[in-house]
Protein backbone atom coordinates (compact mmCIF):
# COMPACT_ATOMS: atom_id res chain seq x y z
CA UNK A 1 0.00 0.00 0.00
CA UNK A 2 1.70 3.24 -1.02
CA UNK A 3 2.37 5.49 2.14
CA UNK A 4 -0.92 8.25 2.53
CA UNK A 5 0.09 11.75 2.15
CA UNK A 6 -1.67 14.19 3.84
CA UNK A 7 -1.58 18.07 4.46
CA UNK A 8 -2.20 19.21 8.21
CA UNK A 9 -3.93 23.30 8.29
CA UNK A 10 -2.38 25.55 11.66
CA UNK A 11 -4.28 28.80 11.23
CA UNK A 12 -2.86 30.04 14.44
CA UNK A 13 0.84 29.64 14.72
CA UNK A 14 2.62 29.05 18.48
CA UNK A 15 6.08 29.38 19.88
CA UNK A 16 5.41 27.18 22.85
CA UNK A 17 8.16 28.56 25.72
CA UNK A 18 8.28 25.23 28.18
CA UNK A 19 9.54 25.81 31.40
CA UNK A 20 9.77 22.98 34.76
CA UNK A 21 9.47 25.09 37.90
CA UNK A 22 9.04 22.34 40.85
CA UNK A 23 7.39 24.03 43.56
CA UNK A 24 5.35 26.79 41.15
CA UNK A 25 3.44 28.93 43.24
CA UNK A 26 2.18 32.74 42.93
CA UNK A 27 3.88 35.73 44.36
CA UNK A 28 7.45 34.14 44.37
CA UNK A 29 10.44 33.91 42.29
CA UNK A 30 11.36 30.41 40.64
CA UNK A 31 14.39 29.47 38.74
CA UNK A 32 13.05 26.91 35.81
CA UNK A 33 15.20 24.07 36.19
CA UNK A 34 14.92 23.33 32.35
CA UNK A 35 13.36 25.04 29.67
CA UNK A 36 12.69 24.90 25.96
CA UNK A 37 10.81 26.43 22.76
CA UNK A 38 9.13 24.75 19.97
CA UNK A 39 6.98 25.98 17.21
CA UNK A 40 3.34 24.61 17.92
CA UNK A 41 -0.40 25.02 17.41
CA UNK A 42 -2.46 22.39 16.63
CA UNK A 43 -1.57 21.83 13.41
CA UNK A 44 1.95 21.80 13.59
CA UNK A 45 1.96 19.33 16.60
CA UNK A 46 -0.44 16.90 14.40
CA UNK A 47 2.18 17.07 11.57
CA UNK A 48 5.29 16.68 13.67
CA UNK A 49 4.04 13.42 15.07
CA UNK A 50 2.79 12.13 11.61
CA UNK A 51 6.28 13.07 10.22
CA UNK A 52 7.47 11.23 13.53
CA UNK A 53 5.59 7.87 12.74
CA UNK A 54 6.92 7.98 9.13
CA UNK A 55 4.29 9.43 7.06
CA UNK A 56 4.42 12.11 4.03
CA UNK A 57 2.88 15.67 5.68
CA UNK A 58 3.25 19.14 4.62
CA UNK A 59 2.34 21.94 7.11
CA UNK A 60 0.09 24.60 5.74
CA UNK A 61 0.14 27.81 7.92
CA UNK A 62 0.04 31.64 8.14
CA UNK A 63 3.43 33.20 9.53
CA UNK A 64 4.71 36.93 10.24
CA UNK A 65 6.60 39.39 11.69
CA UNK A 66 10.26 39.95 13.12
CA UNK A 67 10.38 35.83 14.63
CA UNK A 68 9.37 34.18 12.00
CA UNK A 69 12.64 33.14 10.62
CA UNK A 70 13.20 31.57 13.83
CA UNK A 71 9.88 29.64 13.41
CA UNK A 72 11.10 28.65 9.93
CA UNK A 73 14.23 27.25 11.53
CA UNK A 74 12.74 25.17 14.23
CA UNK A 75 10.54 23.81 11.13
CA UNK A 76 13.56 22.70 9.25
CA UNK A 77 14.92 21.80 12.86
CA UNK A 78 12.06 19.13 12.97
CA UNK A 79 12.04 18.04 9.36
CA UNK A 80 8.37 19.94 9.20
CA UNK A 81 8.26 20.61 5.25
CA UNK A 82 6.33 23.70 5.38
CA UNK A 83 4.22 26.06 3.05
CA UNK A 84 3.08 29.65 4.56
CA UNK A 85 1.33 32.68 3.51
CA UNK A 86 1.99 36.35 4.17
CA UNK A 87 -0.40 37.16 7.07
CA UNK A 88 1.40 40.70 8.87
CA UNK A 89 0.66 39.00 12.37
CA UNK A 90 3.57 38.43 14.21
CA UNK A 91 3.74 34.69 15.77
CA UNK A 92 2.27 34.33 19.21
CA UNK A 93 3.76 33.04 22.36
CA UNK A 94 2.32 30.75 24.67
CA UNK A 95 3.41 29.27 27.80
CA UNK A 96 3.46 25.75 29.74
CA UNK A 97 4.43 25.80 33.41
CA UNK A 98 5.09 22.43 34.55
CA UNK A 99 5.50 21.61 38.11
CA UNK A 100 6.88 17.82 38.69
CA UNK A 101 6.22 17.92 41.97
CA UNK A 102 2.78 18.74 42.13
CA UNK A 103 1.72 17.58 38.94
CA UNK A 104 0.46 21.06 37.79
CA UNK A 105 0.33 21.96 34.18
CA UNK A 106 -0.63 25.78 33.48
CA UNK A 107 -1.26 26.90 30.14
CA UNK A 108 -0.73 30.85 29.62
CA UNK A 109 -2.32 31.52 25.88
CA UNK A 110 -1.05 34.67 24.35
CA UNK A 111 -4.01 36.07 21.59
CA UNK A 112 -2.08 37.12 18.42
CA UNK A 113 -3.39 39.87 16.18
CA UNK A 114 -5.23 40.15 13.25
CA UNK A 115 -4.26 38.75 10.45
CA UNK A 116 -4.11 41.10 7.19
CA UNK A 117 -6.41 41.63 4.44
CA UNK A 118 -5.94 39.03 1.90
CA UNK A 119 -4.00 36.53 3.96
CA UNK A 120 -7.82 33.84 3.71
CA UNK A 121 -7.49 34.33 -0.21
CA UNK A 122 -3.85 33.47 -0.43
CA UNK A 123 -4.07 30.42 2.33
CA UNK A 124 -7.08 29.36 0.32
CA UNK A 125 -5.26 29.87 -3.44
CA UNK A 126 -2.08 27.89 -1.82
CA UNK A 127 -4.15 25.32 -0.32
CA UNK A 128 -5.59 24.27 -3.44
CA UNK A 129 -2.33 24.27 -5.00
CA UNK A 130 -0.85 20.94 -2.93
CA UNK A 131 -4.33 19.24 -3.08
CA UNK A 132 -3.54 17.13 -6.21
CA UNK A 133 -1.71 14.08 -5.32
CA UNK A 134 -2.91 14.22 -1.65
CA UNK A 135 -5.33 11.93 0.04
CA UNK A 136 -5.98 13.70 3.44
CA UNK A 137 -6.42 16.96 4.95
CA UNK A 138 -6.10 17.41 8.87
CA UNK A 139 -7.56 21.01 9.76
CA UNK A 140 -7.46 21.32 13.74
CA UNK A 141 -7.41 24.55 15.80
CA UNK A 142 -8.49 27.76 16.54
CA UNK A 143 -8.12 30.37 13.95
CA UNK A 144 -6.39 33.70 14.03
CA UNK A 145 -8.52 37.04 14.00
CA UNK A 146 -9.74 38.42 10.78
CA UNK A 147 -10.14 35.39 8.92
CA UNK A 148 -13.70 34.81 8.21
CA UNK A 149 -16.28 32.08 9.46
CA UNK A 150 -16.32 30.70 5.68
CA UNK A 151 -12.27 29.39 5.39
CA UNK A 152 -12.95 26.39 7.15
CA UNK A 153 -15.61 25.26 5.39
CA UNK A 154 -13.72 26.68 2.20
CA UNK A 155 -11.17 24.21 2.46
CA UNK A 156 -13.72 21.38 3.28
CA UNK A 157 -14.96 22.06 0.07
CA UNK A 158 -12.12 22.12 -2.09
CA UNK A 159 -10.29 19.60 -0.55
CA UNK A 160 -13.74 17.17 -1.16
CA UNK A 161 -13.88 18.09 -4.64
CA UNK A 162 -10.48 17.59 -5.13
CA UNK A 163 -11.63 13.59 -3.86
CA UNK A 164 -9.34 13.89 -0.50
CA UNK A 165 -10.76 12.43 2.93
CA UNK A 166 -10.96 15.16 5.72
CA UNK A 167 -10.22 15.61 9.55
CA UNK A 168 -11.73 18.47 11.67
CA UNK A 169 -10.63 18.91 15.39
CA UNK A 170 -12.52 21.81 15.67
CA UNK A 171 -15.45 22.90 17.68
CA UNK A 172 -19.11 25.50 17.14
CA UNK A 173 -19.69 26.99 14.37
CA UNK A 174 -16.34 25.87 12.11
CA UNK A 175 -17.53 22.25 12.60
CA UNK A 176 -21.42 23.47 12.04
CA UNK A 177 -20.67 25.08 9.13
CA UNK A 178 -18.83 22.62 7.64
CA UNK A 179 -20.88 19.66 7.42
CA UNK A 180 -22.26 20.05 4.50
CA UNK A 181 -19.65 19.64 2.40
CA UNK A 182 -19.42 16.17 4.77
CA UNK A 183 -16.08 16.13 6.42
CA UNK A 184 -15.18 12.21 6.83
CA UNK A 185 -14.55 12.52 10.57
CA UNK A 186 -14.89 15.31 13.01
CA UNK A 187 -12.85 15.01 16.83
CA UNK A 188 -13.87 17.25 19.37
CA UNK A 189 -13.75 16.47 22.93
CA UNK A 190 -17.47 15.68 24.83
CA UNK A 191 -17.75 18.91 26.32
CA UNK A 192 -16.90 21.09 22.88
CA UNK A 193 -19.21 18.53 20.57
CA UNK A 194 -22.11 19.20 23.15
CA UNK A 195 -21.66 22.82 23.35
CA UNK A 196 -21.80 22.62 19.90
CA UNK A 197 -24.73 20.43 19.31
CA UNK A 198 -26.53 20.19 22.38
CA UNK A 199 -25.88 23.71 24.56
CA UNK A 200 -28.68 23.12 26.68
CA UNK A 201 -27.07 19.68 28.11
CA UNK A 202 -25.63 20.99 31.97
CA UNK A 203 -22.29 20.78 32.41
CA UNK A 204 -19.62 22.00 35.44
CA UNK A 205 -16.46 22.68 34.66
CA UNK A 206 -16.57 21.35 31.65
CA UNK A 207 -17.37 18.19 33.03
CA UNK A 208 -21.03 16.60 32.48
CA UNK A 209 -23.73 17.04 35.71
CA UNK A 210 -25.15 13.09 34.09
CA UNK A 211 -22.46 11.12 32.55
CA UNK A 212 -25.32 8.43 31.73
CA UNK A 213 -27.11 10.77 30.37
CA UNK A 214 -24.48 12.72 28.24
CA UNK A 215 -23.34 9.16 26.75
CA UNK A 216 -27.37 8.94 25.37
CA UNK A 217 -27.53 12.02 23.83
CA UNK A 218 -24.12 12.17 22.30
CA UNK A 219 -25.20 8.92 20.93
CA UNK A 220 -28.27 10.05 19.49
CA UNK A 221 -26.15 13.18 18.08
CA UNK A 222 -23.61 10.56 16.19
CA UNK A 223 -25.91 8.63 14.95
CA UNK A 224 -27.86 11.67 13.88
CA UNK A 225 -25.04 13.49 11.88
CA UNK A 226 -23.94 9.69 10.40
CA UNK A 227 -27.18 10.09 8.87
CA UNK A 228 -27.44 13.76 7.34
CA UNK A 229 -23.60 14.07 6.30
CA UNK A 230 -21.50 10.82 6.51
CA UNK A 231 -18.85 11.39 9.18
CA UNK A 232 -17.58 9.46 11.93
CA UNK A 233 -17.37 10.79 14.89
CA UNK A 234 -14.63 11.04 18.18
CA UNK A 235 -15.21 11.93 21.35
CA UNK A 236 -12.00 12.23 23.80
CA UNK A 237 -12.89 12.96 27.50
CA UNK A 238 -9.25 13.68 28.84
CA UNK A 239 -8.29 11.08 31.19
CA UNK A 240 -11.50 9.19 30.75
CA UNK A 241 -12.63 6.50 28.12
CA UNK A 242 -12.81 7.77 24.85
CA UNK A 243 -16.37 7.53 22.81
CA UNK A 244 -16.62 7.10 19.22
CA UNK A 245 -19.03 6.39 16.85
CA UNK A 246 -19.25 5.11 12.82
CA UNK A 247 -22.78 5.67 12.40
CA UNK A 248 -23.89 2.73 14.79
CA UNK A 249 -24.31 2.98 18.77
CA UNK A 250 -21.71 4.47 20.97
CA UNK A 251 -18.78 2.60 21.45
CA UNK A 252 -16.06 3.00 24.15
CA UNK A 253 -12.31 2.45 24.24
CA UNK A 254 -10.70 2.69 27.58
CA UNK A 255 -7.40 4.72 27.81
CA UNK A 256 -4.41 3.19 29.96
CA UNK A 257 -3.43 5.68 33.04
CA UNK A 258 -0.30 7.26 32.29
CA UNK A 259 2.15 8.73 34.30
CA UNK A 260 2.43 12.65 32.49
CA UNK A 261 5.44 14.52 31.84
CA UNK A 262 3.61 17.04 29.83
CA UNK A 263 -0.11 16.63 28.15
CA UNK A 264 0.18 19.61 25.87
CA UNK A 265 -0.22 18.26 22.47
CA UNK A 266 -1.27 15.19 23.86
CA UNK A 267 -4.65 15.49 21.74
CA UNK A 268 -2.93 16.25 18.62
CA UNK A 269 -0.72 13.43 18.98
CA UNK A 270 -4.31 11.43 19.06
CA UNK A 271 -5.23 13.28 16.42
CA UNK A 272 -2.18 12.19 13.73
CA UNK A 273 -2.49 8.70 15.13
CA UNK A 274 -6.19 8.36 14.30
CA UNK A 275 -5.62 9.59 11.00
CA UNK A 276 -2.17 7.66 10.25
CA UNK A 277 -4.27 4.22 10.90
CA UNK A 278 -7.64 5.18 8.61
CA UNK A 279 -5.97 6.33 6.23
CA UNK A 280 -3.42 2.72 6.32
CA UNK A 281 -7.03 1.46 6.48
CA UNK A 282 -7.73 0.31 9.63
CA UNK A 283 -11.41 -0.07 11.59
CA UNK A 284 -12.28 3.09 13.51
CA UNK A 285 -11.83 1.23 16.79
CA UNK A 286 -7.95 0.13 15.63
CA UNK A 287 -7.66 3.78 14.53
CA UNK A 288 -8.48 4.89 18.46
CA UNK A 289 -6.21 2.71 20.10
CA UNK A 290 -3.60 4.07 17.76
CA UNK A 291 -4.47 7.45 18.51
CA UNK A 292 -4.58 7.13 22.37
CA UNK A 293 -1.52 5.15 22.09
CA UNK A 294 0.11 8.45 20.65
CA UNK A 295 -1.76 10.32 22.85
CA UNK A 296 0.09 8.88 25.79
CA UNK A 297 3.59 8.73 24.49
CA UNK A 298 3.39 12.47 23.56
CA UNK A 299 2.48 12.65 27.24
CA UNK A 300 5.09 11.14 28.68
CA UNK A 301 8.04 13.62 26.91
CA UNK A 302 8.66 16.93 27.33
CA UNK A 303 8.19 18.16 23.97
CA UNK A 304 4.89 19.03 23.21
CA UNK A 305 3.30 17.40 20.15
CA UNK A 306 5.80 14.58 19.95
CA UNK A 307 6.27 11.01 20.33
CA UNK A 308 9.68 10.68 19.80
Amino acid sequence: MRNPRFISVSMNPTFQKTLVLPGFAPDTVIRAESSRLDIAGKGLNVCRVLIQLGKDCVHLTQLGGKMRPLYLDLAAADNIPLEWVESGSPIRFCYTLLDPAGGHVTELVEEGEAVQKGTEDRLLETLGRLLPGRDALIVSGSKAAGFSGSLVPGMVRIAKNEGLRVYLDLRGPDILNSLEYKPDLIKPNLFEFMSTFAPEFPFKDEKPLDEKAAGEKAGELCRELYRKYGCRIILTRGALSVWYSGGGELEEYKVDKVEPVNTVGSGDAFTAGIAAALESGAALGDAVASGACCGARNAGLLKPGSVK
